[in-house]
């Protein structure tokens, strides 16, 4: 090693490693529980309402520190040896996590809530919080409202307008002060998938009400850039943001004290540095390293590799609302325009596969399009032509700044792919704060490159509600169409499987046929960690439950 790479190298390491880790350089076993956790970002806002909610990093955050009512549960471990979930829709694939247990009569669930829940401001966990989490979610006072969203996803009555106007009434009631009632408008499957995912995490209202001012009746700003009260395993000590994001653990959790009693999240953009703080011990778990990282760790003394082929792609995103990306023509070309296989090989190291279809094909409801797009520059040289666009060198490729070591190969050769195409594209990095910012409410995003979104409803009538419908929560690109909008909703309640998935196969060839999205690859979830830990656990959002892990 040169001089100047063994400075550089001693400057990444007195930068990560902090004092009391478990696990030294050396790796000898320290004192306390501690566990670093690397990646490229740390938590940018906590409000699951709020402008960061599609931030991975953001949820990170949030699902450590709240608890929802219902999980599914643990079924099996992945080849790698991470544990995996079970997914369904019936109650007997869910187990209670707030709610000790649930029944079902007709349109009405019975939740019967655990007693002694005690939250990190010492508030004990009732009715009451439920009433007001759900009555949060329907004043669609948040800038993304993504509680509101998943109620109506789940069917529950009076949830569907999304104007805020109509205050909680009786189809989230309490009864006494641990049970619950939530009335659904008609039978729908996702009722309980719904209540897993980050956005119906239980608030603690006396925490969030104590926030409150006029101005911001339900604490957004606080929950946002503060703190998150609630009643999950892990408590906020330390946030500073955009560098550090430290928890420790909630010894009053009803599950448990957690195993590992304090998480340092930090801030490591660069992958390489991510890579060589696992192989000398100096954080014990990371994710999103690149391809050849994850094979370069292969046999490495004291490190693990985990992997899951779960919900992970990456596609092109070109927004309906924004010229020239409006033109379907140019679309097209653009989807034939891609060497698919070039890609995989050289930006990915074989560790993808040609994303077919707008939805995971993991998925139930998952079909193949017929309309497929394969690497053809003839062709889309012909469609560039037919759609009458001439370039003048103004279009520009966004993409997230702080995912450079992924995905700058991939955008670098997408750039070169336009330009044999007669497009001459600029490349354009964007803080993950703004990009998401950009993608989530304001939509604005011309044309993007997107590898951070999943529908975390394990369906693939989920993912169309999600980015498809007209209006829909995360419909980046302004998308919009009547036979996706129509057949959604004939759909929706249809309670025989073969039939719903003759709908959402209609809707996939739409989305394919209208280049909704240019899919790309999919490729599997992957984290490095200490072979010390263990309790990885591949959850649909993609974030590590801290209380899973074990020292």
């Amino acid at each position: 090693m040169s001089l100047k790479r063994a400075i550089s190298a001693a400057a990444i390491f007195s930068i990560i490693v902090p004092t009391g880790l478990f696990m030294s350089a050396a790796g000898s076993t320290a004192a306390t529980s501690q566990v670093t956790f690397l990646s490229e970002d740390v938590p940018a806002g906590l409000d699951y309402d709020g402008p960061s909610a599609a931030i991975p990093a953001s949820q990170v955050g949030m699902v450590n520190l709240m608890e929802p009512l219902v999980y599914y549960k643990k079924s099996g471990k992945s080849p790698s040896g991470v544990n995996l979930l079970k997914y369904g829709y019936a109650p007997a694939d869910f187990q209670g996590r707030l709610a000790e247990s649930f029944t079902k009569n007709g349109l009405v669930w019975t939740f019967k809530l655990r007693k002694n829940v005690v939250g990190c401001n010492g508030e004990k966990f009732t009715a009451d919080d439920v009433i007001y989490t759900f009555a949060r979610a329907k004043s669609v006072s948040g800038a993304a409202p993504i509680g509101y969203f998943l109620s109506a996803v789940g069917g529950i009555k009076d949830f569907a307008t999304f104007d805020g106007k109509v205050p909680l009434g009786d189809e989230v009631k309490k009864i006494d002060d641990y049970t619950v009632q939530i009335t659904q408008g008609a039978e729908n499957k996702l009722f309980l998938p719904a209540l897993t995912i980050f956005g119906l995490g239980m608030f603690d209202k006396e925490g969030m009400e104590a926030q409150k001012t006029a101005k911001d009746p339900w604490s957004h700003d606080y929950a946002n850039t503060v703190n998150l009260p609630s009643f999950g395993p892990y408590c906020l000590s330390k946030w500073t943001k955009g560098s550090e994001f430290v928890l420790t653990a909630n010894a009053k959790y009803y599950g448990g004290k957690p195993a590992v009693s304090k998480i340092v999240l930090r801030k490591v953009p660069q992958s390489a540095n991510r890579l060589a703080a696992i192989r000398t011990g100096a954080a014990q778990l990371t994710e999103r390293l690149t391809p050849k990282e994850f094979a370069s760790l292969k046999g490495a003394k004291g490190v693990s590799v985990g992997s899951v082929v779960g919900n992970e792609s990456l596609f092109l995103n070109m927004n309906f609302k924004v010229a020239p990306w409006d033109n379907v023509k140019l679309r097209q070309a653009v989807a034939y325009a891609i060497d698919y296989d070039k890609l995989i090989k050289n930006a990915y190291y074989g560790q993808a596969k040609k994303w077919k279809s707008l939805v995971p094909s993991s998925y139930p409801g998952y079909s193949v399009p017929s309309t497929q797009y394969t690497y053809d520059l003839a062709k889309a040289k012909a469609l560039l032509k037919e759609s009458g666009y001439v370039d003048n060198g103004s279009l520009k490729l966004t993409y997230v700044a702080e995912k450079e070591s992924t995905l700058g190969p991939v955008v670098t050769q997408i750039k070169a792919d336009l330009k044999a195409l007669g497009l001459d594209i600029q490349l354009d990095p964007l803080p993950q704060t703004q990009f998401g910012d950009r993608q989530l409410t304001k939509r604005d995003l011309p044309f993007a490159v997107n590898d951070q979104e999943k529908p975390i409803g394990v369906d693939a009538g989920y993912a169309t509600y999600l980015f498809f419908i007209t209006g829909g929560l995360n419909n980046m690109d302004n998308y919009s169409n009547k036979i996706v909008d129509d057949t959604y909703k004939a759909i929706a309640t249809e309670p025989d499987t073969a039939k719903r998935n003759a709908g959402l196969a209609t809707i996939q060839e739409q989305l394919a046929k209208d280049v909704a999205w240019v899919p790309v690859v999919e490729f599997a979830t992957q984290w490095a960690f200490s072979s010390k830990l263990s309790g990885i656990t591949w959850h649909p959002d993609n974030c590590v439950r801290f209380f899973d892990l074990k020292i």
